[in-house]
């Protein structure tokens, strides 16, 4: 499944100190709830972040607000730049969202080989045009026009309401707004953001631009401002640059230690570095200053990636059980749906993936977990119905390669050729990521590995090494250094993304391939049942083939 923490949360209307209003701000645990005091992070190494599992994307900072299928009405020309209040370039600046330790338990298709072509490259130009439509700040080439009517400022909208209700109308009424208040420093600020949302709901990078562009007129109209940074720290998270992010959250939060977006962001980017113990802290003091979904869910993450799954599930039912918004529900819920899955229990998964799609039946990442609990299950049919529901919406990487695997191992007339237009579509996406100033590195290495170019795939597995030494990087690099035949120097790289207690079935069937291949059996057969045991459906593919080496290794006993 893809990454949790990178996603961004509903987040509050504002970001000043909360209230200490016992019945709203807490999920206590201790005597009279269920708990027996504050959480407290797991000790030990913590050498790596979460990204995806075999063949999914660690798509920033990867949950997700609500997300619709409207689009933004933008127009690229200079001129309308300088009439909506500047000229988009002003101050650059740096933003991001993280945390530290949160006491959650306490507070709550195809025939022929040319009509395949044709098939692959016409679906490649709609992603072209879905991802390269409305290439600006801001505007509007149809609708109301430049004419629009002014908008009162009560009337501009908060990274919180945007992420409550539907984003494209969202951002189309911030648009209006700043039509007749382009001073606006906040609503610049927030409609940043909203491209930053946007651009990961819709599998969108062309947005990021258009995010870049409306914090910089934030900062023009107010430098140092701590929604715009926050808003940068965010956008290079979603970017993939981490280093970027944390630098950009640490920002912000020295001009407000409260904003919410920038204490999520930090935790954010200190996991996607594999700095665990830092995040632990920062979800702490992100706690501590702003309690609420966005951080219990983020809390969760750092517990489960050090094998702390019963503390993730219990502080994910907590923010379940404290959350009122459809959107907050959907969130959590999905989260609940992504950890029962990795445990193998498809069953409480779908159940989990229901209530989310009870309260937002469009949620793509519901939709995407559904899918794949429903093949664990062995209910391929649904699963294949769902994934192209699915990337029909967001042709993103691991969705993609999910549907192209489940072809693949259906194995019906025209399934390969089907299955290879999924991962000709990954290039794609990937190529339009980079155009859009993402690091796609990682989703690149993921999907060459098994479904493209092995040269490629460890050059981007090294290139992603160089910038973050995650968990997930380590099993990135291992896998990429064995489909090129180089185990010996992958062992340690597989042994490294399992030590922090992290219990990926994808990284154990690397692992338990890669010690076979260096002659280690018994080690190999370990993990390769453990791969199973934890989670026997993590991939068509892959669990196939786990189950085949398995049998190999226990017929040479």
């Amino acid at each position: 499944m893809p990454a949790r923490t990178t996603d961004s949360t509903p987040g509050r209307p504002d970001d000043r100190p909360p209230s200490p209003d016992p019945d709203t701000a807490t999920a206590t645990d201790g005597h009279g709830s269920a708990g027996t005091g504050r959480a407290e992070p797991a000790g030990g190494a913590a050498d790596g972040t979460r990204g995806a599992e075999a063949g999914s994307t660690t798509e920033p900072c990867a949950h997700t607000s609500s997300s619709t299928d409207g689009s933004d009405t933008s127009d690229t020309s200079d001129s309308r730049d300088r009439r909506d209040g500047g000229d988009g370039d002003g101050e650059t600046s740096e933003g991001v969202d993280p945390g530290r330790r949160v006491a959650v338990l306490r507070r709550a298709a195809d025939r022929g080989r040319r009509w395949r072509a044709a098939h692959v490259a016409g679906c490649a130009a709609l992603l072209a045009v879905a991802l390269t439509g409305g290439a600006v700040a801001f505007g509007g080439s149809g609708g109301e026009g430049g004419g629009a009517a002014a908008v009162s400022a009560a009337g501009a909208l908060s990274p919180g309401d945007l992420a409550r209700g539907d984003l494209d109308a969202g951002i189309a009424s911030l648009q209006r707004h700043l039509r007749a208040q382009p001073r606006d420093f906040g609503s610049w600020a927030t409609l940043g953001v909203a491209y930053v949302e946007q651009a990961r709901t819709k599998g969108d990078p062309s947005r990021y631009p258009q995010a870049e562009r409306a914090l910089r007129r934030s900062l023009a109209l107010r430098p140092g401002n701590d929604q715009a940074l926050a808003g940068w720290a965010a956008l290079a998270a979603a970017r993939h640059d981490f280093p970027g992010a944390l630098a950009h959250a640490d920002r912000a939060l020295k001009q407000n230690p409260y904003n919410e977006r920038a204490l999520c962001t930090r935790i954010d980017a200190l996991v996607e570095l594999g700095r665990y113990d830092d995040a632990a802290e920062a979800a702490g003091t992100a706690d501590e200053r702003r309690p609420g979904v966005p951080v219990f869910t983020r809390y969760a993450y750092v517990h489960e990636l050090r094998g702390d799954v019963r503390t993730a599930r219990e502080v994910l039912q907590r923010a379940l059980d404290a959350a009122s918004a459809p959107a907050d529900v959907a969130y959590v819920a999905t989260a609940l749906g992504q950890l029962a899955w990795s445990q193998g229990d498809y069953e409480s998964a779908l159940g989990h993936y229901a209530r989310a799609l009870a309260a937002d039946d469009e949620y793509l990442p519901a939709l995407e977990g559904r899918a794949r609990a429903q093949a664990g299950r062995g209910d391929r049919a649904a699963a294949v119905r769902g994934l192209e529901q699915v990337v029909a919406r967001s042709p993103l990487p691991g969705p993609l390669v999910a549907l192209g695997e489940l072809y693949e191992d259906r194995g019906a007339d025209g399934d390969r050729a089907r299955a290879g237009d999924q991962y000709a579509l990954v290039d794609a996406w990937t190529s339009l990521a980079r155009a859009g100033g993402v690091n796609a590195d990682l989703d690149a290495a993921l999907a060459a590995a098994d479904h493209g170019d092995r040269e490629t795939a460890l050059r981007a597995a090294r290139a992603e090494w160089d910038r973050r030494r995650s968990v997930h990087t380590a099993d990135a690099l291992a896998w990429a250094l064995h489909v090129n035949g180089r185990d010996e120097e992958a062992l340690p790289y597989a042994r490294r993304a399992t030590a922090t207690g992290y219990r990926n079935a994808a990284f154990l069937y690397h692992r338990g391939i890669i010690e076979r291949a260096t002659g280690n059996e018994r080690a190999a057969r370990a993990q390769l049942q453990a791969a199973l045991d934890l989670n026997p459906g993590f991939s068509p593919l892959g669990a196939r083939e786990a189950r085949t080496a398995l049998d190999d290794l226990e017929g040479n006993r």
